[in-house]
């Protein structure tokens, strides 16, 4: 069929549909929700057989839904209705919660129902959830839901439900005299990513986000307790909660010891065993050991990595090769493996031309140590999802597992023409080659891990369920294999031979001329859509990679 996607961005959830539809030979064509008049145009242009809306902010326009049989994709149980479905949720601690597929009516939220997933709802921040509970369910429910369509013969449900109020910072308000540790952490989880929760820190409004619950530490409730990194720890009323990333009235989110430099006068409060954490706490570098194999994880809010988290990472991954291990598993985050270089910090710089060749350099600086990395071999277990430089950190492992439905964009242009670095000309070509490794890199699609396995760009893909656990069995499988010490010998003579065939610094150097040019050139096309990206700016319109529809040579089906 001829489905055309109305959504207010290409958020992974909607990567992820587009993926799993495209995959069972569907037509595709998205179009970003600008106006209607935009909107009611692109169905005339490709006259879908289908419609459906991922992610949206407002109403689809009478004029199409009165006329095509357009599917809602809402992050609610059955009758549920309402724009703040998934946050009343989170903060209010239901346990079960799912995705409901309904059709586009008057009213919102109240039309038939074409399918719907349940899942449990774990305690955990709104972002986290919506890319996993959230997009797995979606999926099933959209596939669903479509292949009724298909048949022609479902004919969908009217539910009764109940209409919720949206969402209000009044409703959010934190009282940090008084709420206990549970409820400010549900209510910060629940407005994490957008909009945050409005506060003050050091006198002054900002919002808060990125909680992490605090074991040990306590003190006066609402008084502020130290800092660890970038993150401040604040007492509540029975114990603490670490405030991870705030954003300042008019500035952009950002770290939280970065947006206030008063953060610097609160006591350090560093962790007592170096990497390892003995209780719940903010940590966003972390190792343990099992056997042979060592496991460092590194979780960077929406995988971005900033100058000086590259260069602590860098510094672990040392310490980590030191270890009485043969693997070492680089584990990312929950919800992200790596995105690259950090954006917002760069935007945040007195000047982000050098802050951006500083992020560059410290992160193909860490990118060389896992390349060169003799004493161990090196799994890069890709549990969450991955962007830009961030899959090509991965692939300086020597073996990349990728979790089934994780989400993998390994391009760089969609920011202002990137040509990008960490050894991408090094680590791509001889694994799909030349003409695989260009068509890569101007693709501006996601990829799936399936398609990055057949590519060959990754070496395996591991079911979603027990993804962590198969990873663990695999690791201390390779660590046992009693060739373990000829495959590192196999190792460092074949590092050897590409280090004598062209150097490194050769890779490093020409890839960092290309960076040059895209961050002091003539050219701002990565300036200005860095800017955009970071300020959340309105879509004026609907890149051309993504509305097929609007092709000068597409014609119109008969």
């Amino acid at each position: 069929m001829r489905i055309l996607f109305f959504t207010h961005s290409f958020n992974s959830l909607t990567q992820r549909l587009f993926c799993e539809l495209s995959g069972r030979g569907h037509q595709l064509s998205i179009e970003f929700d600008i106006a209607d008049s935009v909107a009611v145009e692109a169905v005339e242009r490709f006259r879908p057989d289908l419609i459906i809306a991922p992610f949206l902010k407002r109403a689809i326009p009478g004029a199409i839904w009165s006329r095509h049989c357009c599917l809602i994709v809402h992050p609610g149980i059955v009758g549920d209705r309402g724009p703040s479905a998934l946050d009343w949720a989170i903060q209010n601690s239901v346990a079960n919660w799912g995705v409901t597929v309904l059709q586009a009516e008057a009213e919102m939220d109240a039309g038939p129902v074409w399918a719907a997933a349940n899942f449990s709802l774990r305690a955990a921040k709104k972002s986290s959830i919506y890319r996993n509970e959230v997009t797995e369910a979606a999926v099933k429910a959209v596939l669903t839901a479509v292949e009724r369509f298909a048949s022609q013969n479902f004919v969908p449900e009217r539910m009764p439900g109940q209409a919720h109020a949206p969402i209000k910072q009044s409703d959010r308000a934190i009282d940090w005299q008084h709420e206990t540790t549970a409820s400010v952490l549900a209510k910060l989880n629940a407005a994490d990513g957008l909009p945050g929760i409005a506060g003050e820190l050091f006198g002054q409004p900002c919002h808060l986000f990125d909680a992490w619950p605090e074991a040990r530490l306590k003190g006066a409730p609402g008084s502020l307790l130290g800092r660890r990194e970038t993150a401040i720890l604040r007492a509540t009323a029975d114990g603490a909660v670490w405030l991870g990333h705030v954003r300042r009235t008019g500035g952009l989110k950002l770290p939280a010891t970065l947006a206030f430099p008063e953060a610097d006068e609160l006591p350090e409060l560093p962790l007592a065993d170096c990497w390892k954490a003995p209780a719940p706490t903010w940590q966003d570098i972390a190792y343990e050991e099992a056997g042979g194999v060592g496991f460092l994880s590194f979780e960077f809010y929406n995988g971005a990595m900033s100058t000086a988290q590259c260069r602590r990472l860098g510094e672990a991954f040392r310490w980590a090769t030191a270890r009485p291990t043969t693997v070492i598993v680089l584990r990312g985050g929950g919800d992200f493996w790596s995105n690259g270089i950090h954006l917002n910090t760069i935007e945040a710089a007195d000047s982000p031309a050098d802050e951006s060749w500083a992020n560059i350099n410290a992160i193909d600086d860490l990118a060389e140590a896992i390349l060169r990395c003799e004493t161990q071999l090196t799994v890069a277990a890709v549990g969450g999802n991955a962007g830009a430089g961030g899959c090509f950190l991965a692939r300086a492992a020597d073996f990349v597992w990728v979790r089934d439905g994780a989400m993998l964009n390994p391009h760089y242009k969609n920011m202002g023409n990137l040509y990008g670095s960490e050894f991408w000309t090094y680590l791509l070509p001889p694994r799909v080659g030349p003409d695989g490794a260009q068509a890569i890199m101007r693709h501006r699609l996601p990829m799936t891990a399936p398609e990055a396995v057949r590519l060959g760009f990754y070496d395996a893909c591991l079911p979603g369920p027990g993804f962590a656990v198969d990873v663990a069995r695999r690791a201390a499988e390779l660590a046992a294999a009693p060739d373990i010490e000829a495959q590192l010998a196999a190792k460092r003579a074949k590092r050897a031979a590409d280090e004598a065939t062209k150097p490194l610094a050769d890779y490093r150097a020409e890839e960092l001329q290309e960076m040059r040019r895209n961050f002091y050139g003539f050219d701002p096309s990565y300036h200005v859509a860095r800017y955009h990206f970071v300020s959340h700016s309105p879509h004026s319109w609907t890149p051309r990679h993504l509305a097929r529809h609007r092709d000068l040579d597409w014609k119109v089906p008969t």
